[in-house]
């Protein structure tokens, strides 16, 4: 048997084995842990097959495991490979063709948005179907914000490395190669924030003064709340989420930030009698990024898409309206309401801004989709409204 025959075979060890829990990269972890003679290049070959593989969601699934790993490979690569190379060379002459010429070649001819992405129906408004699904074909970029002003300081350092990089032009997003270790160049943290770029979007909608109250009430890891502090390090800022240890991994990433003068708290938004224990405070701007499916950002873990569930959509679309209900009545006279999330899907988006605005006074005022796969970056939903 061949290095690259092994390859296909361990990858359908994995395929075969892998129930979507816990995540991909997890699983892998754990395989490899069990097969210690294997090696970094062996590692990253089986890893990558079987990213491949699930990178064709919905399509192509009654296909033998090995064939759709080829297909795969032959689809979402661009540059020749050695795998490529030994299994199927006329594949391997032509992969740097387009996708439709691919599939003409590999006999399978047309690549529909609904046989890659079964919810294509759900899609929220704006989202080019064809093309979203299409964009699950290749990785998405590895995004940096650059912070402080160290523009100069960082792109020195990509420069002297030789990593190829994008700047956009508001000058601090910051596109890299897959891969790039990020922490091993850069010296200082503070210089940069790891956030993809339809997340550092959103902050368009934020426009925070010095000394306002701002509550960002579903904070995770706090990268908005960083982000808003970038943009006005004089504001007011509340976090809550609804453990402790979300709360203690935002209070390192705020100290590698700099991030200092903020409240925390524990908080089940959810939970009807919330509002009662917040008292009669009110905020110039509440931030809520709420828990969602979480299937714009897909595309980095493109195992999701094999294994979620239509009625999941409406689940986390009653979560988030239950969380928006408990929230938006500490809204100032005057003041913002941010509602995001990292979904492509109607439900969770259209549909729970018609309810805010049906279940409160505030109005909407700007936003909407972040239509991030033209960028190789997450999609993304945002949008302002007013009291």
């Amino acid at each position: 048997m061949s290095r690259w025959d092994s390859y296909l075979l361990s990858a359908t060890k994995v395929i075969n084995a892998y129930k979507g829990d816990p995540p991909l990269h997890h699983f892998l972890k754990a395989f490899f842990k069990q097969h210690p003679q294997m090696g970094s290049r062996d590692r990253r070959w089986i890893s990558q097959l079987v990213y491949h593989y699930y990178r064709l969601g919905w399509w192509q699934r009654d296909k033998d495991v090995a064939e759709r790993l080829l297909l795969g490979t032959f689809l979402c690569e661009t540059t020749p490979n050695d795998l490529l190379a030994q299994l199927k060379p006329e594949w391997n002459a032509a992969v740097g063709n387009s996708i439709e010429e691919k599939l003409q070649l590999s006999g399978n001819g047309a690549l529909e948005a609904a046989a890659l992405f079964p919810f294509a129906d759900e899609l929220s408004e704006g989202i080019d179907a064809n093309a979203f699904a299409k964009s699950y074909l290749q990785q998405p970029h590895f995004y940096i914000r650059i912070r402080n002003n160290k523009q100069d300081k960082v792109l020195g350092i990509l420069d002297k490395a030789g990593i190829n990089y994008q700047l956009w032009d508001n000058k601090t997003t910051l596109a890299l190669p897959n891969g790039t270790k990020i922490e091993d160049l850069l010296p200082e943290k503070s210089w940069y924030e790891v956030q993809d770029a339809s997340s550092q979007q959103t902050g368009l909608l934020f426009k925070p003064r010095r000394g306002e109250r701002w509550w960002d009430c579903c904070a995770a890891s706090g990268g908005k709340s960083i982000l808003l502090k970038d943009q006005e390090p004089g504001v007011q800022l509340l976090v809550s989420d609804v453990r402790r240890s979300i709360l203690e991994n935002l209070q390192k990433r705020f100290a590698a930030a700099g991030v200092k003068n903020y409240e925390e708290r524990v908080a089940d938004l959810t939970n009807p009698a919330f509002p009662g224990t917040m008292g009669k405070v009110s905020f110039d701007g509440i931030i809520l990024d709420a828990p969602c499916s979480g299937s714009g950002t897909w595309g980095r873990t493109p195992e999701n898409l094999s294994f979620f569930k239509k009625e999941e959509i409406s689940k986390y679309a009653d979560l988030q309206k239950r969380i928006a209900a408990n929230v938006v009545s500490f809204v100032k006279p005057g003041g913002s309401f941010i509602y995001i999330t990292c979904s492509v899907f109607r439900q969770e988006n259209e549909d729970v801004v018609d309810f805010i605005e049906a279940n409160s006074d505030l109005k909407r005022q700007e936003g909407g989709i972040i239509t991030g796969y033209g960028n190789g970056a997450d999609t993304m939903f945002a949008v302002k409204f007013t009291r």
